[in-house]
């Protein structure tokens, strides 16, 4: 099984987004070393807790870090932007790093709905448009001529010997039947949604039609992990998330990671806490051999060849630990 992470560059409290996005690096330059297969990064707007808005130009610097591990968005959100431009993006990556790319891209705004309208500005937004763009996508980066007729004289720019690996990225059944469609690996977001059903992928399966990016049907699945030498330290350090969760649920935007303490001296209302027990649904969380333990049973589970894994904690010398003390469990 293949071990990965989907980082989302997360600005702490009394930290700074420059901070966080350094510590992306270092992170993606540690992953390699320890063996990771691929390393993703997010796309968030109008966030105060998230550094990532740009996965185009983060995955350059990353590309440029390492030599070996595969770098990718996780994900492009399509429905803001021109299919044209997210292509020719990423065949400049690709020709840069040959490859090493990957362009996993999502239909969720990452982001408000005024957000979202403005980074759309002067074009449709809206899911109705979302499978015309992914096929347009598609005909760009193979230099074909693209479904919607009025652009199929465009020349997608530069041609290159090589294609970027693209993935489908998803949290609900709708994005398997799109993966399906158009040919795509699959990586459904557990760590968002952990209520869906169990054969999400066999529906994914079924469907398949093989295509130019993808022969035979290929999934992860991205779960929010935190790996610690002792079970008191990540319940310590869980509580961070908690208390980050919680007011991500009560207001407009993502706030800034608090601190352990702060999420230990919090006090919870009976529903606060009911609320943060069934998220505690999302995470897997202990020691090493319990967390691996725990991976592996939901990677058999849900049937999967890998595993993208996400973690986020105040500190990141905790998240450097985290990965490390995986990878070593897992003898990457």
């Amino acid at each position: 099984m293949k071990l990965s992470i989907l980082d989302q560059s997360p600005i702490r409290v009394g930290g700074s987004a420059q901070q966080a996005l350094n510590e992306t690096i270092a992170l993606a330059k540690l992953a390699e070393q320890l063996g990771y297969y691929r390393f993703w990064v997010s796309e968030h707007h109008s966030s105060e807790g998230l550094a990532g808005s740009s996965p185009e130009i983060l995955i350059t610097r990353l590309a440029a870090e390492t030599s070996r591990i595969r770098i990718g968005s996780g994900g492009v959100m399509l429905p803001h932007y021109s299919p044209l431009k997210v292509a020719e993006n990423f065949k400049v990556l690709e020709a840069m790093f040959p490859n090493r790319i990957d362009l996993g891209i999502g239909r969720a705004p990452g982001s408000d709905q005024l957000t979202a309208a403005a980074l759309a500005y002067g074009n449709p937004y809206g899911s109705e448009y979302f499978p015309t763009k992914i096929a347009d996508l598609q005909a760009f980066l193979l230099d074909q001529p693209t479904p919607t007729e009025a652009f199929r004289k465009v020349v997608c720019s530069p041609k290159i010997e090589t294609q970027p690996e693209m993935w489908m990225l998803g949290s609900s059944e709708d994005s398997a039947h799109f993966a399906a469609k158009f040919g795509l690996p699959y990586s459904f977001a557990y760590f968002i949604n952990a209520d869906i059903r169990p054969d999400i992928f066999d529906i994914y399966r079924r469907e398949f039609k093989p295509s130019a990016f993808c022969q035979e049907p290929r999934t992860s699945l991205g779960i929010f992990m935190l790996c610690t030498d002792t079970e008191a330290e990540a319940e310590r350090l869980a509580k961070s998330r908690d208390l980050w969760y919680l007011r991500f649920a009560q207001q407009a935007g993502v706030p800034q990671i608090p601190s352990p303490e702060e999420g230990e001296s919090y006090p919870y209302t009976p529903q606060e806490q009911a609320f943060i027990n069934d998220n505690r649904r999302k995470m897997i969380l202990g020691t090493p051999d319990k967390v691996a333990k725990k991976l592996r049973d939901i990677a058999n589970t849900f049937e999967t060849e890998e595993l993208v894994t996400v973690c986020i904690t105040h500190s990141f010398e905790a998240r450097c630990r985290s990965y490390e003390l995986l990878a070593n469990e897992f003898q990457l």
